[in-house]
């Protein structure tokens, strides 16, 4: 741990601006990296840890029958968990619900604003498969699409802000951190982008994402949707090295287990320079996440594998049971109507497969109703729903 005066040299500066009558002192961060460096030799263990344990998700994931079955609950998972810090309460059902077309019974721009983050996840990666850098550019466009609708959407999206912002409080005079203020938000910015081309910093991958992180957490360069962003540039960063070949991270869940620790280590960051606490938090949130993860997926592997077994011993039926079978890996919320469009089959036949899954213990019917039923495939969707009960 550095000393005390070094942690200092760290700090940003507060710049004396007005909002209304108020005189507001808002904080200006130093540029990245920290100065002085960074002391990694007493997280050296743990950054190992963390490495070996998203080898092995990544791995696991890449051994997956199909990859894409994982990566669709993954992403929106992670869309309901970072969500639900902002103080959503869907539910990744509602979410699931939502993207069948069936609506829940909860308020429709928190169902919207999850599905929105999903397509700005996507978006992203998209651009990046592309040959995209990860830029301003980049992230104002991710940002249009995380409010391109609902909450947030008259806030400027993919636009930096041109007036001042505050967190906690209900203005920039009792606020509990006041950002810079508009006029220093593109230079941060710029700066910013420089540390994430600036291949003459040797720091490991893990802990430049934690750097990034707080410091646009610090810059909240927009007047909306910070938080999810700056939770989606760890998974850009990791993709985009290589790291991770998928978006099968999901960290939301660690900040909301971990709430208090994880604001009182951004504000400690900004108060005392001391980086260290920081990322020794965040290393330890992505091995065990990683961990977590890679746990799930073997979970859903056996689950998948002792109930296509069931299937298989159907006989005659089996044949198109395992359609349906295959369908709801995709979809595990879906009803009889939607699933035999997507199959290209009949509406009697995936019905009839549908009652052999119930049968079997795989299906299960959600609503009780005689019209318009809706069926979950309960074992899967109840690991990946592990964490996402609305805060």
């Amino acid at each position: 741990m550095p000393r005390t005066s070094d942690l200092k040299q760290r700090l940003g500066r507060y710049v004396v601006t007005h909002y209304g009558e108020e005189t507001v002192r808002a904080y200006v961060p130093a540029p990245l990296p920290p100065l002085p460096p960074v002391r990694l030799d007493s997280m050296q263990r743990l950054s190992e840890q963390a490495n070996q344990a998203l080898g092995r998700l990544d791995g696991l994931a890449s051994m997956l029958p199909d990859p894409s079955l994982f990566i669709y609950g993954y992403v929106r998972k992670e869309a309901v968990l970072s969500s639900q810090i902002e103080g959503t309460q869907s539910s990744l059902s509602d979410l699931l619900l939502f993207e069948n077309h069936q609506i829940p019974g909860v308020p429709l721009t928190d169902v919207e604003e999850v599905s929105d983050y999903v397509a700005a996840l996507n978006h992203g990666l998209d651009r990046m498969r592309g040959g995209f850098p990860l830029s301003l550019r980049l992230i104002r466009e991710i940002h249009g699409v995380l409010l391109s609708k609902g909450r947030g959407s008259d806030k400027e999206p993919g636009e930096f802000r041109r007036s001042q912002n505050w967190i906690g409080g209900t203005r920039p005079g009792n606020a509990a951190f006041v950002p810079p203020p508009p006029t220093s938000v593109q230079e941060c910015m710029n700066d910013l982008e420089l540390f994430l081309h600036d291949e003459r910093t040797n720091l490991p991958l893990l802990i430049r994402a934690g750097l990034v992180h707080v410091q646009f957490e610090t810059i909240h360069p927009f007047l909306d949707g910070n938080g999810r962003l700056g939770r989606l540039l760890i998974t850009f960063l990791l993709c985009a090295a290589g790291v991770l070949r998928a978006p099968i991270l999901y960290l939301s869940l660690y900040f909301k287990q971990h709430r208090s620790a994880y604001y009182e280590l951004l504000d400690r960051v900004r108060r005392k320079g001391d980086w260290e606490a920081w990322l020794d938090f965040f290393l330890t949130g992505i091995r065990d996440t990683a961990t977590q993860g890679a746990a799930a997926a073997l979970r859903i592997l056996e689950v998948f594998a002792e109930d296509l077994r069931k299937v298989e011993e159907l006989g005659r039926p089996a044949a198109s049971a395992l359609r349906v079978f295959e369908h709801v890996q995709r979809n595990p919320i879906m009803s009889i109507p939607d699933a035999a469009a997507k199959i290209g089959t009949s509406a009697p036949t995936v019905a009839k497969s549908v009652e052999h899954l119930r049968q079997l213990g795989i299906l299960r019917e959600k609503t009780g109703r005689q019209r318009h039923r809706l069926y979950v495939y309960q074992a899967y969707l109840a690991i990946l729903s592990e964490g996402t009960e609305p805060i």
